[in-house]
């Protein structure tokens, strides 16, 4: 796998071509599935009012987007963060049509169809006939949804990069979540002969020199070649290491 942005957007309704606007557009960059903790968020003046119904999905108000930046004013970071990564999103011809149209009229070509990954797509393929929703995937694969209230296209993005790794086989798909494989080496310690390297300093032993004696005599006696001793040159030691 490589770099991905996973992206949502919250807008005035649901069709550009309507006039409808972009209010809020989130982005995550992921490598290799996981969260680098590289992020870009922004909210956006839409040169238009936000219908009240909209409002009762993302919870963004005329009040709270009046001093925020036009579209044309942040595409080039937008165009910057998101390079030349694949692009997921939930449903995500919504979101691309969205965004190709503020790129459009901020003078900036659409983008490639080809770039996005619509983890809609990837779930109905998955479960097919199941809900399938962000929120559905959400509880299916038990990720919290308690840190939302609103949709919110910073916090969706974050949930869609969850459900994505989910989608593309799991936690067990990457087993180093937290610490890198050199890092997992240095806590645990190379392995060795099926096990750990042996302890820096020795336990001390609890038997005694007769004790140790009786059980060499043991093996020998009735294990002979068949003893698993033997192949660690253990089977002739009467005194700890």
């Amino acid at each position: 796998m490589a770099r991905e942005i996973v992206l949502d957007t919250e807008t005035t309704g649901f069709d550009p071509k309507t006039g409808d606007r972009l209010v809020e557009v989130g982005c995550i960059e992921i490598d290799d599935l996981l969260p680098t903790g590289r992020t870009f968020h922004r909210y956006v003046n839409p040169d238009r009012l936000i219908p009240e119904a909209a409002i009762r999905v993302h919870g963004i108000t005329d009040e709270k987007v009046k001093d925020a930046p036009r579209f044309h004013e942040i595409v080039d970071d937008l165009m910057e963060f998101i390079g030349d990564a694949p692009m997921i999103a939930h449903n995500a011809g919504f979101d691309r049509n969205f965004i190709d149209a503020e790129y459009v009229m901020a003078g900036r070509p659409a983008t490639d169809p080809d770039r996005w990954i619509d983890t809609l797509a990837l779930a109905q393929k998955r479960f097919p006939g199941m809900p399938n929703s962000l929120d559905a995937l959400c509880k299916r694969f038990k990720v919290s949804l308690a840190d939302r209230t609103f949709h919110g296209a910073l916090i969706d993005a974050r949930l869609l990069a969850e459900v994505y790794l989910e989608l593309r086989g799991g936690k067990e798909r990457v087993l180093d979540l937290s610490v890198s494989k050199k890092a997992a080496v240095a806590v645990s310690g190379p392995i060795v002969m099926g096990g750990r390297d042996p302890r820096p300093n020795a336990l001390a032993t609890r038997s005694t020199p007769d004790e140790r004696e009786r059980h060499v005599a043991f093996l020998q006696a009735t294990l002979k070649d068949r003893s698993l001793w033997t192949a660690y040159g253990l089977e002739t030691e009467t005194t700890p290491a």
